[in-house]
């Protein structure tokens, strides 16, 4: 028989609730997640993207499907301010930022400010109007 592949990626939170992927599994995923940041989002090689998440799973994902396409990843932690932010965006000249549903309003707060951004991916469960949703979308 075959063995079971071997865990690539696990992640658990507080509540025990668990994500584990095996190699396969994040390479299917880390190029789909690569998909939606050229395709949906319109990123290039050597274009920047800020990702302001807590270390949820996408988060790895996200760092993985970056390296694949060649797209800058920028973290923030998921403790800047609207002001950090507004900050980060005017310096890096990102055209994209992905962040949670609870920080989104932050960002929103922040955007007529920001001439570069394209385009803002959220994710969680929620929806937002002129938000990309990355689950749905992966």
């Amino acid at each position: 028989g075959r063995k079971p592949a071997n865990a690539a990626f696990w992640w658990v939170n507080e509540e025990g609730e668990e994500v584990k992927w095996s190699f396969e599994e994040l390479g299917f995923l880390s190029r789909k997640a690569a998909n939606v940041l050229s395709e949906a989002c319109g990123l290039q090689r050597g274009d920047r993207v800020i990702a302001v998440l807590p270390r949820v799973p996408e988060w790895w994902l996200l760092n993985v499907a970056c390296m694949r396409t060649g797209i800058v990843l920028i973290p923030g932690t998921s403790q800047l301010t609207a002001k950090d932010i507004l900050y980060r965006l005017q310096a890096s000249k990102a055209k994209c930022i992905i962040t949670s549903d609870t920080l989104a309003p932050a960002v929103e707060s922040v955007l007529p400010d920001c001439q570069f951004l394209q385009s803002k991916l959220i994710v969680g469960k929620g929806s937002r109007d002129g938000w990309l949703n990355l689950k749905e979308l992966l």
